[in-house]
């Protein structure tokens, strides 16, 4: 009996699935090391981000043109865990025009009008598209648990306000996560997993280098304080929305190069499962190819002036589609499931 074809995601399995919760098992934040390197030296690890790279540009080309799946990437992390910089590296060399990040950061007045979920759903990634969220709707079972007076600030009437509101949030959120999965959506939440230690060499670095000193906020220092109640409200949202449709991904982070590496290695492995191709062109269209084709070739001869339009009325008196001038991938994915 031959063997099972050996896929990319079998490959690269060893950089996932130690790190992906999927609510099957009890869950402790404690038990993650962050300062893992997958038994990799630091140039094979940027040699499997370089492959990744290309993997993900090429993926990224066929579910644009296969308009059938989205992606939605979540990225969560305490402050200098290395979420923008990774996003940068990630998808260097990804088409921007078939990915989109949203940074979510203080809500404004309109969106505090709104529910909690609402200025996230709006962001959703579009069919054949990347989205990619920089923090996410997590921050409302997050910041707002950590500061009960962000809650007071999104008018909530006070009777919904009581002991059970995070687990309903949670509730809520896996019930948006389910909808979102059945409806074509995939879904991959990373937690950047890093150490107060590296966090306070990486803050330090913020301080000595120029360049990076917009980085810096006193208001990092102010949440560095909380540490250990963002660290068990993180372990709480990880337990409760972990699930086989949305896992999490807690990434140790204290190398960036390796957190690269498995945020990567997760993406490109979930893009192959969907099998992506092409469309193809149905017979008809290719017929009238056939005839625009020979109209150019024949005008590059000296034909006469219309022969595209020629062209085109011969190929519908033979029965084929007219052809849009809108036709291509994008055209023929609309006749093409």
């Amino acid at each position: 009996m031959s063997k099972k074809p050996r896929t990319l995601a079998d490959e690269l399995d060893g950089f996932i699935s130690p790190f992906r919760i999927d609510g099957g098992h009890k869950f402790h934040l404690k038990s993650h090391k962050t300062k893992v390197k997958g038994g990799l030296a630091k140039e094979e690890g940027e040699a499997i981000i370089e492959q990744n790279r290309t993997r993900l540009a090429d993926f990224q080309e066929r579910l644009y043109a296969q308009d059938r799946w989205s992606v939605l990437v979540l990225l969560q992390g305490m402050d200098a865990s290395g979420k923008d910089s990774a996003i940068k590296s990630i998808f260097e060399g990804v088409n921007p025009q078939g990915c989109e990040v949203t940074s979510f950061k203080q809500p404004t007045s309109k969106e505090l009008d709104h529910d909690f979920m609402w200025r996230s759903a709006i962001a959703l990634p579009e069919r054949g598209r990347i989205g990619i969220f920089n923090r996410s709707y997590y921050e409302e079972c997050l910041v707002t648990r950590v500061h009960p007076e962000i809650l007071k600030a999104e008018k909530l009437p006070p009777r919904l306000v009581t002991k059970n509101i995070w687990r309903e949030r949670f509730e809520d959120i896996c019930a948006f996560e389910r909808y979102l999965s059945r409806n074509g959506t995939v879904i991959l939440k990373f937690f950047l997993n890093i150490s107060k230690e590296e966090q306070r060499a990486r803050f330090l670095d913020r301080l000595e280098e120029p360049a990076k000193n917009w980085k810096f906020s006193m208001g990092d220092i102010t949440e560095r304080a909380k540490w250990h109640r963002y660290q068990a409200v993180y372990q709480d949202i990880v337990r409760h929305t972990s699930t086989p449709y949305a896992p999490w991904h807690v990434v140790p982070a204290d190398h960036k190069w390796f957190a690269r590496v498995v945020i990567g290695s997760t993406i490109v492995a979930a893009l192959e499962s969907l099998d992506l191709h092409f469309p193809r062109v149905d017979a008809g269209s290719r017929e009238e190819f056939k005839a625009v084709r020979k109209a150019l070739e024949s005008e590059a001869k000296g034909g006469k002036k219309g022969g595209g339009r020629k062209a085109r009325a011969e190929a519908r008196s033979r029965g084929a589609p007219a052809l849009s001038r809108h036709s291509g991938a994008r055209a023929a994915r609309a006749r093409n499931p």
